[in-house]
């Protein structure tokens, strides 16, 4: 294995990340926002008030993109997998 195809399977390992990551992380941060914009509205300084709508997003999220998620994970793994042989050459 060459240090080239190293670095392309890191490429592609981190690039999978964040593209799994990224509905989730967006929907927490739209939710923050949200939140944060209905406290500066109504002067409500409440540390609480941010966690729990946003966990709560978070949560619906993962359900509704957990299927997604995880078929984009095993397509990933299983690449890696049939690389093995081009690997150990």
């Amino acid at each position: 294995m060459t240090i080239g195809y190293a670095v392309d399977i890191m490429r592609s390992g981190v690039l999978h990340v964040l593209i799994i990551s990224a509905p989730v992380l967006l929907i927490g941060m739209l939710v923050g926002l949200v939140v944060s914009i209905f406290q500066a509205t109504t002067s409500i300084q409440e540390q609480t008030l941010t966690f729990v709508p946003k966990i709560a997003a978070i949560l619906l999220s993962i359900f509704f993109f957990g299927n997604w998620m995880l078929t984009t994970l095993q397509s990933y793994t299983l690449e890696l997998f049939s690389r093995i042989p081009d690997m150990v050459r």
